[in-house]
């Protein structure tokens, strides 16, 4: 995809954003196009805007989040939507409330848009087919996290001007990660060659299904690449040891200064957060000028505008 390709004239028929899988190309584009269009928009002051004045947006997380949820409430609130956040704590699923029961007490209340993150895979979809509002899946289980999917195209498309033909590794736990799963979707659809690199303990069983490049060695597999993404060790998902020790993983799979130099001289470095400093990442490269971990943050409240604004349209 090149940055200036996508025709804008698109009409969505996105009713839900469950997953990138479940989104067409067509649809993808547009939400990208659109996600430009504010991004430009938020460097004016003031950021305020009546897109959605009159709807409600409610933010139910069952798992803890600070960029995606604050993100999210940023968006609607920008936006000039009624944003209401709920955490697990907040919710009766304490009190042994199911989630469906959940979702017929949230729809009573006419909601317009729901944003769900949630620790089992699938969950947003469940819910999707128990409300009559929209609903955005921002992370369920190691499924699918289609949001951060969006923004970290975005950020690729901003520093490089195209994502087609583009080599990029995404480096770490592979296995537990719903970002990655989402970041393969999004990024082979548009025409970038992906590299995964990780220990075998933390890839997927069945990564053969996905078009990637596999390597156990992280110098091979980050050799001349255009966009590192690094990700963290998901230890609230791991049931038992998968690798031998942090500074045994950081040896062999953490990115310094001196593997990034194998990399393209003008390669970027992500990251989805929250980071592990000295565990996936060094500072000294999480800091340095081909870090673009900060514009990740600010892509992301661009891309749910236009995701909340899209989903509005309906």
């Amino acid at each position: 995809m090149n940055i200036t390709k996508f025709n804008s004239s698109y009409t969505p028929q996105l009713k839900h954003l469950l997953g990138i899988e479940k989104a067409s190309l067509l649809d993808l584009e547009f939400i990208i196009s659109k996600s430009l269009e504010w991004f430009d928009k938020n460097k004016n002051i003031p950021k305020k805007f009546d897109v959605l004045r009159g709807k409600t947006q409610i933010n139910l997380f069952f798992e803890p989040s600070t960029r995606t949820q604050s993100s999210f409430e940023l968006a609607g609130k920008r936006l000039g939507a009624d944003v209401i956040n709920m955490s697990l704590k907040q919710s009766s699923v304490t009190k042994g409330e199911t989630l469906i029961d959940t979702a017929v007490t949230l729809n009573a209340m006419k909601p317009d848009l729901l944003i769900v993150r949630h620790h089992s895979a699938g969950a947003a979809e469940l819910l999707s087919q128990k409300v009559d509002c929209s609903v955005i899946n921002a992370g369920d289980g190691s499924h699918e996290h289609p949001t951060q999917a969006i923004l970290d195209t975005l950020t690729i498309l901003h520093h490089k001007k195209r994502i087609e033909g583009l080599k990029i590794a995404i480096c770490g736990d592979i296995l537990h990660s719903r970002v990655a799963r989402s970041n393969i979707l999004m990024l082979s659809l548009l025409g970038a060659n992906i590299n995964l690199v990780a220990p075998t303990t933390l890839l997927p069983m069945n990564i053969d299904k996905f078009k990637v490049n596999v390597y156990n060695d992280m110098r091979e597999g980050i050799k001349n690449v255009d966009v590192i993404m690094m990700l963290r060790l998901q230890n609230e998902r791991m049931l038992s040891s998968y690798i031998p020790s942090a500074r045994e993983y950081f040896r062999y799979y953490g990115l310094d200064e001196e593997k990034l130099s194998i990399a393209k001289s003008d390669a970027i470095v992500m990251h989805p957060g929250p980071m592990n400093r000295g565990v996936e990442i060094d500072t000294a490269v999480a800091d340095n000028v081909q870090s673009v971990i900060k514009d990740q943050v600010e892509m992301g409240v661009a891309a749910r505008m236009a995701i909340l604004e899209i989903l509005s349209m309906r």
